[in-house]
């Protein structure tokens, strides 16, 4: 019938999961905050590359964005001001079959969490580090963080922020072993999404930089980078993230950009002139901690008991 073999037959999964697998809920953000890009994109990776729910670990901080694991359904930990990288690590470094995303903010990872955010990137545990900057605490009300821009008033510095903002892909790019950074936008969801590809894709620590609207706060913080695409440089390269007609069209300043070069990618971080969005470095052949923390997970506890009995004849007297 229809000119198909008599023994054909269709290919179908066990299990297939659709957007609706992985929602966990009402997310429970500002309207119009980016943090629904960004959990879109998420979502739809997800699918695209059919995690099982059950094999998703969301791990974030304290935030607004902190409140990822919420609205994703898959096993998540909301965790301490600042310590969400320590807990995702100790999440892979025990179960190693899990996917681990990072949900952190501009406060929650590059202020009290800044020593963790170091040692995170010198772990390079595969795992996928989204960093949310709308430049403000919001959560508790419009505080200056460490990504502030000078001049823009907060509770704690009504006449404006007096320091010069760190830039956080600039920053990463600094530490050592690190193997991925990349900076992207929420206002730009295909951009957005094809970034988070990339970065889910790369075996170790993936650092991605999400310039991040917060419509109560920081409202006007990014409307110049929204209102005029000439401010914004599109970085391409076979090895990179890859950017479709669509968005290759919004920016006429375009740049090919070999991701391997961490020279080249510490003068593109520099925002002085124009913002960068695209993957500025990977290096897949830095060495990974979990590789190593892994070993002896399938001991059997009789092995594991022996091995800490020698051990501690190491110090008999």
């Amino acid at each position: 019938m229809f000119g198909l073999p008599a023994d054909w037959s269709l290919d179908v999964p066990e299990r297939y999961f659709t957007l609706e697998s992985y929602d966990g809920g009402v997310a429970r953000w500002c309207p119009g905050c980016g943090d629904f890009a960004v959990l879109s994109a998420v979502q739809r990776i997800c699918r695209d590359e059919q995690i099982p729910p059950e094999k998703l670990a969301m791990i974030s901080g304290i935030g607004c964005s902190s409140r990822f694991p919420h609205y994703m359904h898959a096993y998540g930990f909301h965790g301490l001001h600042g310590r969400a990288l320590p807990v995702a690590c100790g999440v892979k470094s025990r179960r190693p079959d899990l996917d681990v995303w990072v949900a952190t903010g501009d406060g929650d990872c590059c202020s009290i969490g800044a020593a963790h955010w170091l040692h995170a990137a010198r772990y390079n545990m595969d795992m996928v580090v989204m960093i949310f900057d709308n430049s403000i605490y919001g959560l508790t009300k419009k505080q200056t963080s460490p990504t502030t821009p000078m001049g823009v008033g907060t509770n704690t510095h009504p006449d404006g922020a007096y320091l010069p903002p760190l830039d956080v892909a600039r920053t990463t790019l600094g530490f050592p072993n690190v193997s991925f950074v990349a900076r992207t936008v929420d206002w730009n969801p295909p951009h957005l999404a094809a970034t988070l590809e990339a970065a889910y894709h790369h075996k170790g620590t993936s650092f991605v930089h999400i310039l991040q609207r917060c419509p109560t706060y920081t409202p006007n913080v990014f409307d110049e980078l929204r209102q005029n695409s000439d401010l914004t440089l599109l970085l391409t390269h076979p090895d990179g993230v890859r950017a479709d007609d669509a968005v290759r069209r919004m920016y006429e300043n375009q740049r090919e950009h070999d991701p391997s070069d961490l020279a080249a990618a510490h003068a593109l971080a520099d925002r002085s002139e124009k913002l960068a969005i695209g993957l500025l470095y990977r290096n897949p052949a830095a060495p990974r901690l979990d590789t190593f923390s892994v070993r002896g997970l399938d001991a059997t506890r009789e092995q594991k008991l022996a091995a800490l009995e020698r051990e501690l004849d190491r110090f008999a007297v």
